[in-house]
């Protein structure tokens, strides 16, 4: 009889997580959070500085971007950035392929902003042509939006095609990085955005607790007034900080330390190019290692983000996904379940502190928990 293998764990024993985020973080990152630092303090002061400067660097915005941080998760720094920049007499070209699109979009109806909305499947990219046609003929819009990468399927969305098109027709452009910023190269010198919205938990491996916004300085300047809401006021917020260094409100301390530390490692690795070439590795020996056991992924390699990847579910009638997911935990790796409205599926996520061999390792328990479950194939219908 063959011996189990001890379960996968991160550098702290945890498990580890095949998630978009929050994800595996390194034993330093967590490290640093048991330390208190004042708000006010020079040291803490310094840090965050550092923090916003090189967050800033990573899109290579220079002098004529800021950071503004915002202090929640990701989708708080999505709402400040989309009621900061539309004016209340704007418009809005919302573009949905996934569960953030339609977000963005109920952000922009509670706001009171105008908002018309180009919707495909969540296995399909925007149609360009009929973008641009909306942006012809629409003349109220004075604004795109656009989800780079869409964790719902994990479908890469052409950020830099839809910032060519805005700029086309004279809209400004506003993007949701969330899940890509830090992995998939966004360049303010090649793509023209106004503004654009991540967080510390995705692929620079912080912690959750921090959003933030890169702006266009020459854009930000113009959206004082818009917001509609005190603690989301991204321009307030700006002011404050560049008047005073200070938060407007008490500000996630131990996570900005925590993504100080974070923004380190991922520069030691490399930056963009390091980071993301790791977890292109990571999604190929996934999505490789998949298919040879039978599995379907949903999206064609050209659409396919190395972030998150969703997998068809099996059709046998033997694949239990509660089954499947907590026997994968019991070995050490939480996935996620799936998202779609145009498939039965699950996803495994390719970002963290991962490595190939986590990803192979993690293979082997998908592969040994099919034959307890007794699953012939793990097709699904359409090729069952």
């Amino acid at each position: 009889m063959t011996r189990a293998a001890a379960p996968a764990a991160s550098e702290t024993g945890d498990p580890l997580l095949l998630t978009p985020g929050p994800l595996t973080t390194s034993k330093r990152v967590k490290e640093v959070m048991v330390h208190d630092w004042g708000s006010r303090d020079a040291t803490f002061v310094r840090i965050n500085g550092e923090v916003l400067a090189r967050v800033r660097d990573i899109v290579n915005g220079g002098d004529d971007f800021v950071t503004v941080p915002m202090q929640g998760s990701g989708t708080f720094a999505v709402e400040a950035m989309l009621t900061a920049f539309i004016p209340r007499d704007g418009g809005v070209l919302v573009l949905i392929n996934g569960a953030y699109g339609h977000r963005a979009k109920k952000i922009c109806d509670i706001a009171g902003r105008k908002a018309v909305v180009h919707e495909t499947a969540e296995d399909t990219p925007p149609d360009l042509a009929a973008v641009e046609r909306i942006l012809r003929d629409d003349k109220s819009i004075t604004h795109v939006f656009a989800v780079m990468c869409e964790t719902t399927s994990g479908i890469l969305n052409p950020i830099a095609e839809i910032g060519a098109l805005a700029q086309k027709h004279g809209k400004r452009f506003l993007v949701d990085a969330m899940s890509a910023f830090g992995a998939l190269e966004l360049d303010a010198r090649k793509v023209q955005f106004d503004a654009v919205a991540a967080s510390s938990n995705k692929c620079i491996e912080g912690v959750p607790g921090l959003g933030f916004v890169i702006c266009r300085k020459a854009a930000l300047e113009k959206t004082a007034g818009n917001a509609t809401t005190l603690v989301l006021d991204l321009h307030d917020q700006w002011r404050n900080l560049e008047k005073t260094k200070q938060y407007r409100f008490t500000p996630p301390i131990h996570v900005i330390v925590s993504f100080h530390q974070a923004l380190e490692e991922f520069l030691a690795e490399g930056g963009v190019a390091g980071r993301g070439g790791r977890y292109a590795e990571n999604c190929r020996v996934l999505v490789g290692g998949m298919r040879d056991l039978g599995f379907e992924s949903l999206l064609p390699e050209r659409l396919q983000a190395p972030i998150i990847v969703t997998f068809h579910m099996p059709a046998d009638p033997r694949f239990v996904f509660q089954t499947f997911y907590d026997k994968l935990k019991e070995r050490g790796y939480v996935i996620y379940p799936g998202k779609l409205t145009v498939a039965d599926s699950f996803r495994i996520g390719c970002i963290g502190r991962l490595n190939a061999e986590h990803m192979r390792g993690a293979l082997a328990a998908v592969r040994d928990i099919l034959a307890e479950m007794g699953v012939s194939s793990p097709k699904p219908a359409k090729a069952a």
